[in-house]
């Protein structure tokens, strides 16, 4: 590239480890011919940034991504992650990793996915309610009740089933191995146009997880909410929910953009973060013989 590239660095600094790690990044950085860098906290306003940022380096975890990428609302730039957490399937790089990168980020040889963002609309029985925008999931809980719930879901207003049970969660694919993953629910290619739904703990256990497309509306109406039920999104908004609230969930105009240096694999993220190592290479890990007549 002949111009420099217009870089910021996004991060929460009320996390010390978090912050010192950063403001050591921007000082690499900064030294570093071919960008220029401004550096800010996660709870600034990025429409308020001069220069027009083109590419945000979010460092912390998938958490910080997740709130970065919802405060930027419509004027998403590719983000990369670096992770500072303890498993990050968005943030993923390690700040070393970064570092080693910055020549392929210099000259452009990077690939940006666009991600399915989903829109959810909180409606009240007054006509009062909430717009906001998420990545990774909505999920309806019993909360502090701690009582089964019972929820109605209709797809394009076709009414598919009555759930009963301690939660649902709706999941784009980037969110598909968060909540849904530890509820039971199937892992999804991130790039693919599609929402999942998935029971927590259904009482009637022939109901499992419905995979359909993301070009259709999801609306959950709840008739009697106990005390304490909540709605929750990405994990970071939590709002309580009332008998007669209706959740509408669809996809969002803006996608979240990510942006991968060479040599990344969606499946090695997998293997690496999940610990899909298998037996022989566990035995390997172990340092001992591997006997083909064991079982």
């Amino acid at each position: 590239m002949d111009s420099e590239l217009n870089l910021v660095v996004v991060v929460n600094t009320q996390d010390p480890r978090i912050g010192d790690a950063a403001r050591s990044l921007v000082a690499h950085l900064q030294k570093e011919d071919g960008f220029r860098v401004t550096f800010i906290d996660d709870s600034s306003d990025w429409s308020a940034q001069d220069g027009h940022p083109e590419i945000a380096i979010v460092v912390g975890g998938d958490g910080s991504i997740l709130r970065g990428c919802r405060q930027m609302g419509e004027q998403q730039i590719p983000i990369i992650g670096v992770n500072l957490g303890r498993l990050g399937f968005l943030a993923d790089l390690s700040p070393e990793e970064l570092l080693e990168g910055l020549s392929h980020l210099r000259a452009g040889d990077y690939h940006i996915t666009e991600h399915l963002m989903f829109r959810c609309r909180h409606r009240r029985l007054d006509g009062s309610g909430y717009d906001d925008i998420g990545l990774n999931e909505i999920c309806i809980t019993a909360g502090g009740s701690l009582k089964m719930v019972d929820i109605a879901l209709e797809i394009d207003s076709e009414h598919v089933t009555n759930f009963s049970c301690d939660g649902l969660i709706v999941s784009t694919p980037v969110g598909s191995t968060a909540h849904n993953l530890s509820a039971g629910g199937p892992i999804l290619r991130q790039d693919l146009q599609a929402l999942v739904i998935t029971p927590i703990c259904p009482h009637t256990l022939t109901v499992r997880p419905i995979i359909d497309s993301s070009e259709r509306q999801y609306s959950m109406s709840i008739p009697d909410a106990p005390e304490g039920m909540m709605l929750s999104i990405d994990g970071q908004i939590h709002r309580h929910i009332t008998a007669g609230d209706r959740i509408e969930v669809e996809r969002a105009q803006q996608s979240f953009k990510l942006l991968r240096l060479p040599g990344h694999s969606y499946y090695g993220t997998l293997h690496r973060k999940l610990g899909w190592y298998g037996q022989l290479n566990y035995r390997e890990r172990r340092g001992g013989d591997f006997d083909v007549g064991e079982r």
